[in-house]
């Protein structure tokens, strides 16, 4: 694939943005996602991404795209790459989450928005934007006056 010049700046952006669901999937053990993976048990994978997700996004936001891969061997530590879509309201962000011991990175595939700018830099901004909107937000208890 071509990486585009705003590539960096929209991987940057959904990184940030995932990063506490990030956080939520590595508590699952590594064994548990090599077992699903092996085994093809996507829907275990799909359950974990939704759970990680619903605490940090609105319903339906993240989700597991066409599956996953172990990199398993006897010299280095394993990975496990996961291809994960981001739906925000008004774009779709195609992209793999690829954990290993100490690391984790993102690597946007495609971005497809739902009524683009033929400005890429408007485009990428909507993302960021659209992005921050699909959050969920912990909000301030309501104070009884009385």
């Amino acid at each position: 694939m071509n990486r585009q010049p705003h590539s960096n700046s929209r991987e940057i952006i959904v990184a940030n943005a995932i990063q506490q669901v990030v956080s939520e999937l590595r508590l699952v053990d590594v064994a548990d996602y090599i077992a699903f993976i092996r085994l093809e048990s996507l829907a275990c994978i799909a359950d974990i991404v939704d759970s990680a997700a619903e605490l940090y996004f609105m319903p339906g936001t993240i989700r597991l795209g066409h599956g996953g891969e172990a990199h398993v061997g006897w010299t280095a530590y394993p990975s496990i790459v996961l291809d994960l879509e981001l739906r925000p309201r008004g774009a779709t962000v195609y992209f793999q989450l690829t954990l290993t011991a100490e690391h984790a990175s993102v690597e946007v595939n495609y971005v497809a928005f739902d009524d683009a700018s033929p400005n890429p830099d408007d485009n990428t901004a909507f993302l960021e934007t659209t992005l921050e909107d699909a959050r969920i937000r912990k909000t301030a208890p309501l104070r009884l006056t009385g």
